[in-house]
């Protein structure tokens, strides 16, 4: 039996399918969340979706860059939050017990102090925050004629990269920028080298805009993946157009060989794809670079990790 979705064009697996999935694969959803200044409405919102995700056989539910605030420097202060105990994050929180998921909370504005930053948490089903990624490069970027935006000018950069598991999948996250550094994404690849598990799955919340968006988007999921014989996933905003910053859309999974698995349209939906650990293992044995990466005349490796 399968099912279509209600939000996306994909056929999926039965609820009895999906049961039958192990430790070393699952499902993961990507929201692509319409948002706008309603604050209140953009999480109630997301809510709902969740639980669509999950009556849809997802274990793993992510939800995209800023997805309870428009993006721009000017709304930030506005709808930053503390983390963990702000109401965004509690009704996060609430999510995941109610739906009984792992749920990557794309990203809000959050306030420390005198301090804003641009952050992800990662919530357990008992409602646990496992993880909280500050994005660590900022988007300052000034393409004339075309688009100049400067996250500098409110938000400050995080100083460390983030991780956590899921059954026997290590996950390794960024934000919107942060997959233009590919050494980033290669520590997590490599951190057995580190004597950590290695990841398996990166995920980027992001929300590139029309001018980067054709250009990049889908290339540098394809590279990180490729390059590091992982599944990448990016998770956008719907497209507004009558925002002041338009997002690009069309969130994606790519396997380790750089094939789509599963990628949306530009209009609100969800999309799902079924991700297979099995198929990791197989890519990096029958393309082993992680054995031949030469160490005695390169390397990429860990600073700190305050």
């Amino acid at each position: 039996m399968l099912l279509l979705c209600r939000f996306c064009s994909s056929l999926l697996p039965s609820p009895v399918q999906v049961r039958r999935m192990g430790t070393r694969n699952f499902r993961i959803g990507l929201i692509q969340l319409l948002v706008g200044k309603d604050k209140v409405a953009n999480v109630q919102r997301a809510l709902e979706l969740i639980k669509v995700a999950k009556n849809n056989g997802c274990q793993i539910v992510a939800l995209p860059e800023c997805f309870n605030s428009p993006y721009g420097t000017q709304y930030f202060p506005e709808y930053a939050e503390p983390i963990p105990n702000g109401s965004t994050c509690k009704s996060l929180s609430a999510s995941a017990v109610e739906n009984k998921i792992y749920l990557i909370g794309g990203s809000i504005p959050e306030s420390d102090g005198d301090k804003l930053y641009n952050t992800c948490t990662v919530w357990s089903p008992s409602g646990e925050l496992l993880a909280k990624h500050r994005k660590v490069h900022l988007f300052d970027i000034d393409i004339p004629n075309k688009i100049r935006f400067k996250e500098s000018d409110t938000l400050s950069p995080g100083n460390s990269l983030t991780t956590f598991t899921f059954n026997d999948c290590k996950i390794g996250i960024g934000i919107c920028y942060d997959i233009r550094f590919e050494q980033m994404a290669r520590i997590y690849r490599n951190q057995a080298f580190f004597q950590i598990l290695e990841c398996n799955l990166l995920v980027y919340p992001g929300a590139f805009n029309m001018t980067t968006g054709p250009l990049h988007w889908e290339l540098l999921q394809r590279a990180r993946a490729v390059d590091n014989q992982v599944y990448v996933t990016a998770i956008s905003p719907a497209r507004d157009e009558s925002s002041g910053y338009v997002a690009w859309g069309h969130s994606t999974l790519v396997d380790p060989l750089g094939q789509i698995v599963a990628k949306a349209g530009i209009e609100e939906e969800i999309v799902y794809g079924d991700i297979d650990l099995n198929k990791v293992d197989e890519v990096r044995n029958n393309i082993p670079i992680s054995k031949q990466w030469r160490s005695d005349i390169y390397e990429t490796r860990l600073v700190s990790d305050k």
